[in-house]
């Protein structure tokens, strides 16, 4: 058993965003709490994906800018061992002492090791040294593990050890030739830095029909023309069928599902995650041990007794993305310390709430992809009576004058019975600030003649909510 001084209120298993957040609110709300990590404090977002890839993805997006705008010229490609090193800088040369730190400061205890669970609120800690901690927790156990790259069972595919988005925005040497698989965000944000980085041979396979599979069909449309103009070879319907890499290090090549092979320097796979809850001792508290874990509008378990464990973030399933599981996470660690103090924790206000209508996400791709809510074929699918109206963004002045040749639309769908919005989708260059406007009108369901009296200045971008207001009516 755990001694005096292993004993916390809360224990967090999960050193990431969403695992710092939850110990962050807990402590707040008069708490103790212990955080176990067995890699780097801060977890796959700040060293592997959201970070590196966005400054990766940085110069690109500007070189884009500028090759729109008469009378401004790229003197030369974009420096790729600059852009490395600024990475580098981003994820702190993958040292996590700052992130220590920060969770020290909370203050919580950091314990490094790997973390599992061993009974109702008790977790088993192996050390880094090979011993092991005891930790009991006297009101909550918060599992923070994240989500693992999924890797398609593919003959040969892992053998031939193919990169994932861990080892791509780790990048240190770009591949001349490079093949991806998939068409998702990591697909495609992935296949766009490194082309420009240097990888002037990228092939895309793509199982379906269209890049971005979750969006409005106009938003993969654009990026694929975009791939195609820039050079990347976008191959639709197309499946890898056996993976071979003799050599290991050594040139890889690819069977096609057309009986076509490509043989390349590295082989990506960007084709989804599934959460990261392989030994971590989900067995000894009466739960399969696979995921996601099924929770309730407060992220506690629904399967375990006494209601005592909290699944947060990307291990839920609920929303795969750093923001929301941070959401999620400020939920759960101020429901948690309302509980242990006997106080009401608002259950009712958490229902129907971000998670459920109002989750932002941003493909930093060139152009950009911004979507909030639902899109028009899940609203109709999920029964709404529902009006959709899209709109040419380089119709609107404020995109004419931010480039020559602006492309880009946008679509809003809404709700005819109360006349709010259920989803937004921009597609463009620069777009990403519209959309927090939008998740505000989203997820506070601002009604349409309401949301009419927000105007937008002049000449932005912006004025595209004018258009879109009009095409529904206003």
């Amino acid at each position: 058993m755990a001694d005096g001084n292993d004993v916390f209120d809360v224990i967090v298993i999960g050193a990431g965003p969403v695992g710092e957040t939850v110990a962050g609110r807990a402590v707040r709300g008069g708490l103790t709490a212990a955080v176990v990590e067995e890699r780097l404090a801060g977890g796959e977002c700040a060293y592997y994906a959201c970070i590196p890839s966005k400054a990766l993805l940085r110069p690109v997006d500007l070189a884009a800018e500028v090759s729109r705008m008469p009378g401004l010229e790229l003197r030369g490609p974009i420096d790729a061992a600059a852009v490395l090193a600024r990475r580098d800088e981003t994820v702190s040369h993958l040292d996590d002492g700052g992130q220590v730190s920060w969770i020290e400061n909370v203050p919580a205890t950091f314990v490094r090791g790997r973390g599992r669970l061993a009974g109702p609120l008790l977790a088993e800690v192996t050390t880094p040294d090979g011993g092991t901690r005891t930790l009991r927790a006297r009101h909550a156990v918060v599992i923070a593990t994240g989500s693992d790259p999924a890797v398609p069972d593919v003959p040969g595919l892992r053998e031939a050890r193919p990169w994932t988005n861990r080892e791509a925005t780790s990048v240190q040497q770009v591949p001349k030739r490079l093949v991806v698989i998939g068409a998702g965000p990591v697909a495609c944000e992935m296949s766009q830095a490194l082309h420009a980085l240097g990888a002037q041979e990228t092939t895309m396979l793509v199982r379906g029909d269209r890049l971005l599979a979750r969006t409005e069909p106009f938003a993969g449309e654009l990026l694929a023309k975009s791939f195609q103009q820039s050079g990347i070879d976008v191959r639709f319907g197309r499946s890898p069928v056996r993976v071979e890499r003799p050599i290991p290090g050594g040139p890889v090549t690819v069977h096609i599902d057309d009986g076509t092979r490509i043989e390349a320097d590295e082989i990506l796979v960007g084709t989804g995650r599934r959460a990261a809850v392989g030994d971590i001792g989900l067995e000894t508290v009466g739960l399969q041990a696979h995921g996601p874990i099924e929770v309730d509008a407060s992220m506690r378990a629904t399967s375990v007794p006494d209601g005592w464990l909290y699944a947060v973030g990307d291990v839920n399933g609920r929303n795969l993305l750093t923001h929301m599981g941070k959401y999620q996470a400020r939920v759960c660690g101020d429901v948690i310390a309302a509980r242990a103090k006997g106080l009401p924790d608002d259950l009712p206000a958490l229902r129907d709430t971000a998670d459920d209508r109002g989750a932002p996400q941003v493909i930093f791709t060139d152009p950009q992809v911004c979507v909030v809510g639902r899109t028009e074929s899940q609203a109709r699918a999920d029964g709404f009576a529902v009006r959709a109206v899209e709109y040419d963004m380089g119709a609107v002045a404020g995109a004419f004058l931010q480039a020559d040749g602006y492309t880009g639309r946008a679509k809003a769908v809404v709700d005819e019975d109360r006349r709010v919005l259920l989803g937004v989708t921009f597609a463009g260059p620069a777009v990403v600030d519209l959309l927090h406007g939008a998740t505000v009108a989203v997820t506070a369901e601002v009604p349409l003649d309401r949301l009419w009296h927000a105007v937008p200045a002049f000449p932005t971008v912006s004025e595209i909510w004018l258009y879109l207001l009009e095409e529904c009516g206003l």
